[in-house]
C-alpha cells in the first residue's frame, strides 16, 4: 500500500537534491569562468603595474607595493626592451618565448601558459601563469561558493519534514476522532478551524457515508420492531385458536380450519408486505428505463379481477380521451416499483368497497406529466385521516377489512422515490375514494427523454 507521508518526502526531497546538484553545478562552473576572468584580469593589471624601471633581477628586490602578495609560483615576468633578449625575468630556468601582443592560452615545454603581452613604449612586458595554478586557485574558489548548499541542504530536508508531518497532521486527527468512536456513533464529522479546506470533500464524502449508514440502520431497526409487533398479534392469535381448538376437541373441523387458514393468509400477506416496505426503505441506486405505464396497469387489473369478481366488482381500465386508443403511455419509471404501487392501490380499493360496487383505473396526460388514478365507491375515509391512512400500520378506526396498513405506505415511498404524489381524497359528491399519482415523466419524444 502507498504512503502519501513517504511518497511526498521521497519526491521532494528527490527534487531538492536534483535541484541542489543542479545550482551547485551551475554555481561551480560559473564560479570558474569568474575566476578565469579575474585571473586575466590580473595578468593585465600587474602587466600594466610593472614601474618602468624595472630592468633587471636586481630591481625585484626594490619593487614597490603593486607587488605585495604577487607569488612566484602564480606569477612569470619578462621584459623586453629594444634586444631580442629579454632584460628582466621574474623566475629562473623557465625559457618562454616572446608572443604576440594580446592574451591567449598556449603550451611550451609540455606546459600549458595563460600568457598576456603589452608593448609599453620601448619595451614589451610579458606575464604569463600556468594554467594548472589557475585551474587549481579556481577550483578552490569555486568550492568555497558551494558550502552555502551543502550547510542548507540538510536544513531545507528538516524544513521539509516538519511540514509535511503538520499538513498530514489533519488527517491524523481524523482517523484518530473516526478510531475513537463507539460502533453506534454515526455522528457527521466536523473540521475545525486550522483543517485545511482540501480535505472538506473529504469529509463531506464520509458525511455523506455516515448519513446514509445511519439511514440504513434506522430502516433496518425500524423494520425489525414493526414486523416484531405486527407479527406477534397474528402469531399470538394463531396460537391461541390452536389451543382452543385442541381443548375442545374441533381441530378438525372446518371452521376451525377456516380460521386458522384465515390467520395464515394474512400473516403470508404482512410478511411479503413487510418484505417489501424493507426493499423500499433500503438505499439503491435508481434502474430507471423506459415502461409502458398501459400495460403495467392492465397487467395490475387483470391480477387483481379475481378479487373483483368475488365481490361481484366492476374492475375496469379507462384511457382519457386526450390518449389514442392504441397509445401504450410509455413512462420513465422502475418497472417493479410501479407494478407494486399499482397492485397496493388497487387491492386496496377493492377491499374496501362493498359488494356490487365500482373501482376504476383511468390514465391520464398533460404535456409531459402522466397521472393514474383509482376511483372505487366504497365508503371513503373521514377528513381528519386522510393524511395519516399513508403512514404505516395505520389503520383507520371500525375497519373491519383485514390488511396490514402497509399497502398505501409503501405506495407512498415507491412515488416519492420516483418523484411524484400521490394524493387521497374523497369524492364530492358521492362516496368513495379517488387515490391520484401525478408527476410521472412521459418519454414520448426524443427532448423529454434527454431532459430527464
Amino acid at each position: 500500500m502507498t504512503s502519501i507521508r513517504r511518497w511526498l518526502l521521497g519526491w521532494l526531497i528527490a527534487g531538492l537534491g536534483a535541484a541542489v546538484l543542479t545550482a551547485g553545478y551551475g554555481i561551480f562552473h560559473t564560479a570558474r569562468s569568474e575566476a578565469s576572468e579575474l585571473f586575466d584580469y590580473e595578468l593585465r593589471t600587474v602587466a600594466l603595474s610593472l614601474p618602468a624601471t624595472l630592468t633587471d633581477g636586481k630591481s625585484l628586490e626594490h619593487r614597490g607595493p603593486d607587488f605585495e602578495g604577487l607569488a612566484e609560483d602564480r606569477l612569470f615576468i619578462e621584459i623586453w626592451g629594444s634586444g631580442e633578449a629579454p632584460v628582466y625575468t621574474s623566475l629562473g630556468g623557465i625559457d618562454l618565448p616572446r608572443f604576440p601582443p594580446g592574451i591567449r592560452t598556449t603550451e611550451h615545454q609540455e606546459v600549458h601558459w595563460r600568457v598576456f603581452g603589452s608593448q609599453q613604449g620601448d619595451r614589451f612586458v610579458q606575464i604569463a601563469q600556468p594554467v594548472s595554478v589557475r585551474n587549481d586557485l579556481a577550483l578552490r574558489l569555486a568550492l568555497r561558493t558551494l558550502w552555502p548548499l551543502g550547510f542548507f541542504f540538510p536544513a531545507i530536508i528538516l524544513i521539509v519534514l516538519l511540514v509535511v508531518s503538520r499538513a498530514l497532521s489533519p488527517l491524523a486527527r481524523i482517523s484518530n476522532a473516526l478510531a475513537a468512536r463507539s460502533l453506534n456513533s454515526l455522528a457527521p464529522l466536523h473540521l475545525d478551524r486550522r483543517s485545511p479546506v482540501e480535505l472538506e470533500p473529504l469529509v463531506n464524502a464520509l458525511n455523506d457515508l455516515l448519513n446514509r449508514l445511519d439511514t440504513a440502520s434506522r430502516a433496518q431497526r425500524t423494520f425489525v420492531a414493526d414486523a416484531a409487533h405486527e407479527l406477534r398479534s397474528p402469531l399470538a392469535a394463531l396460537k391461541l385458536h390452536i389451543q382452543a381448538a385442541e381443548r375442545d376437541g374441533s381441530l378438525a373441523s372446518p371452521g376451525t380450519l377456516e380460521r386458522i387458514k384465515g390467520r395464515l393468509d394474512r400473516m403470508i400477506h404482512l410478511v411479503h408486505q413487510l418484505l417489501v416496505l424493507a426493499r423500499e426503505d433500503a438505499p439503491r441506486a435508481e434502474q430507471f428505463e423506459v415502461v409502458s405505464l398501459r400495460g403495467l396497469a392492465e397487467r395490475a387489473v387483470a391480477e387483481a379481477s379475481f378479487l373483483a369478481e368475488a365481490k361481484n366488482i366492476d374492475l375496469g381500465l379507462d384511457i382519457a380521451d386526450s390518449l389514442h386508443a392504441v397509445d401504450p403511455v410509455n413512462v420513465h419509471a422502475e418497472t417493479a416499483g410501479i407494478e407494486v404501487l399499482l397492485n397496493n392501490v388497487i387491492d386496496n380499493a377493492i377491499r374496501y368497497t362493498p359488494e356490487h360496487g365500482k373501482v376504476d383505473v383511468i390514465i391520464a396526460r398533460s404535456g409531459v406529466d402522466v397521472s393514474v388514478t383509482v376511483v372505487d365507491s366504497g365508503p371513503g375515509i373521514p377528513e381528519p385521516e386522510l393524511d395519516r391512512v399513508c403512514d404505516r400500520f395505520y389503520r383507520s378506526v371500525g375497519t373491519k377489512e383485514q390488511g396490514s396498513g402497509l399497502g398505501l405506505a409503501i405506495a407512498t415511498r415507491i412515488a416519492r422515490r420516483h418523484n411524484a404524489t400521490l394524493r387521497l381524497r374523497n369524492n364530492k359528491p358521492g362516496s368513495g375514494l379517488r387515490v391520484v399519482l401525478t408527476g410521472l415523466r412521459s418519454a414520448g419524444d426524443r427532448r423529454q427523454d434527454s431532459s430527464s
